[in-house]
């Protein structure tokens, strides 16, 4: 108990005792139990906001009042050092998750101090689609049992357009991330840094276009911009409760996806000591059967009571339960990747591909089908989530002893990914390999890209399987690129080397302009585009 509170009680003692019948509101008044009402500041998520009703009776039952600040914030970080002697701003929080908290509170070294924790209810990270785009997915998967990278698919063809809360400030958003990025990496595991690809969810960001400071912001806002996005990832009581409100002309068709969940379960902390035994009556109160039946039907999130029968809409299997990263750096910079979500996601990718006569044969091949995979013909799961995407603007110049062709499209459909494909499946060879006349043309192209659009993202990706006998020599290269100025050097250069190529000359071009290389001869061709592509 704080030093207020002690005082403010010995005052209000001391006058009961000579006005008794008086002080029963001024002093907080008595519980069922006749103890002194007590009350309790909670920092919560804006999703528990629908808790009130069942808060009221909270206090009336066990005379412990929960003074709610609804605030968006994923961590809890302003949290993290405070004093957990009853001078903190807050007694309680209660997020969605407490698992990012708890990697801050461990990064700061305070692990001694984790403040207890109580899980009260559930629900998983869902996708919420509109009945019409539902069944459209579905058609095109086995089964109909959809995935997340069926979803990162469909967005980066812009057959869905999604909103999602902020991952940088929204529980709910964080955790809809983390699930994503863990199906995205398909290891079985926890994320690890490793995992964390660049590019593999820029074809599910660019399905983004709805977003929240948190999923209650976001939920509250969509009837009126249901012409904005036809899916929303949030949790499913939220989405079940959307449905309820019958604010939308169709309920959304509310899809487990078959690569697993995050699970959220909504727990309450003890940041105070003091105040554990209001903070054991609360919870003991909240995990009754009564309360836990009253917040299922109320705010449609599965109870963790085995007392209480779920209800029908919330007996889905949760199935593989994504865990979460147990490292504070991988979840930082998953979320910094990701990114503003409001921000536009497009890049631009060069690929500068040598069509000398060496190439004929298997290496054509392997170069081909990694094109064909990416746009599109890649249909596993980690194909889904690397594939060419939406509004992203790419340029394939194919060069022997002179630039033999080059063509540049903004992705807009399947049709200008067919045009791509042709340059790269249909053109023919050169006896003649000049890699450094063809890098510079290509960051020619790179510049002018970045001069006309600053904040659009440009790097270049060279294949060449020989050592450069043509054109321009490498000091020559240079030189021109050094000429471009900061436009070039906001481009950087992947190399994938195979064969003959001089692999140290690569490697200083790719060091030189900031990027790196890659032996094609280490994993297939198509292995190592989707590790460059459009990698910062």
């Amino acid at each position: 108990m704080s030093r207020y509170r002690r005082a403010v009680r010995t005052a209000c003692l001391a006058l009961a005792l000579l006005l008794p019948a008086a002080l029963t509101t001024a002093c907080g008044g008595n519980g069922e139990d006749g103890e002194d009402r007590v009350t309790l500041r909670v920092l919560a998520s804006p999703e528990l906001a629908d808790m009130a009703p069942l808060l009221d009776e909270l206090a009336a039952d066990t005379g412990v009042r929960l003074d709610m600040t609804y605030e968006a914030t994923a961590d809890l970080a302003d949290l993290v050092g405070q004093p957990a002697d009853g001078t903190s701003s807050y007694d309680l929080a209660w997020p969605v998750s407490d698992r990012s908290f708890l990697l801050r509170l461990q990064a700061s070294g305070k692990s001694a101090a984790r403040p207890e924790s109580t899980p009260i209810m559930r629900s998983p990270v869902v996708v919420g689609l509109t009945p019409s785009v539902a069944g459209r997915l579905r058609k095109g998967v086995p089964g109909g049992r959809l995935t997340w990278a069926d979803i990162a698919d469909a967005a980066a063809r812009g057959i869905v357009r999604f909103g999602m809360a902020d991952p940088r400030r929204s529980d709910t958003g964080r955790a809809a991330l983390v699930g994503v990025a863990t199906a995205a990496a398909d290891t079985g595991s926890a994320l690890r840094a490793q995992d964390v690809s660049c590019d593999r969810l820029r074809g599910f960001r660019s399905g983004q276009t709805l977003t929240g400071a948190s999923s209650r912001d976001l939920l509250a806002g969509y009837p009126a911009h249901r012409d904005r996005a036809d899916a929303l990832i949030a949790h499913e009581s939220e989405l079940l409760a959307l449905n309820a409100t019958k604010k939308l002309p169709e309920p959304l068709e509310i899809v487990h996806p078959d690569d697993g969940m995050v699970l959220s379960d909504f727990p309450l902390l003890l940041l105070d000591p003091a105040q554990r035994e209001a903070y054991r009556k609360a919870v003991d109160w909240l995990l009754g059967a009564g309360a836990q039946r009253k917040l299922m039907e109320t705010t449609y999130r599965r109870p963790v009571s085995p007392d209480v029968t779920p209800a029908p809409a919330l007996r889905t299997s949760v199935g593989n339960a994504l865990s979460f990263p147990d490292r504070l750096a991988v979840v930082e910079q998953l979320v910094d990747d990701y990114g503003d979500p409001a921000d536009p996601t497009a890049d631009q990718v060069v690929f500068v591909l040598d069509f000398s006569t060496s190439m004929r044969g298997r290496r054509i091949a392997e170069l081909r089908a990694a094109f064909a995979g990416l746009s599109g013909a890649d249909t596993s799961a980690g194909g889904k989530f690397i594939r060419f995407y939406r509004g992203e603007r790419l340029t394939v110049v194919r060069f022997g002893g002179h630039v033999l062709q080059e063509r540049t499209v903004t992705v807009r459909g399947d049709a200008d990914l067919r045009a791509l494909d042709r340059v790269v499946a249909d053109g023919g060879f050169d006896d003649a390999t000049a890699v450094w006349s063809a890098l510079d043309r290509g960051y020619r192209i790179a510049a002018d890209a970045v001069r006309a659009r600053p904040e659009r993202p440009v790097a270049i990706v060279l294949m060449t399987d020989g050592e450069s006998n043509s054109g321009l020599p490498y000091e020559e290269f240079r030189r021109r690129y050094d000429a471009l100025g900061d436009a070039a050097k906001a481009v950087p250069t992947f190399a994938v080397p195979f064969g003959e190529a001089d692999a140290g000359a690569l490697e200083r071009a790719a060091a030189a302009t900031g990027g790196h290389m890659v032996d094609a001869g280490l994993s297939s061709l198509s292995e190592a585009f989707k590790e460059i592509r459009g990698c910062r």
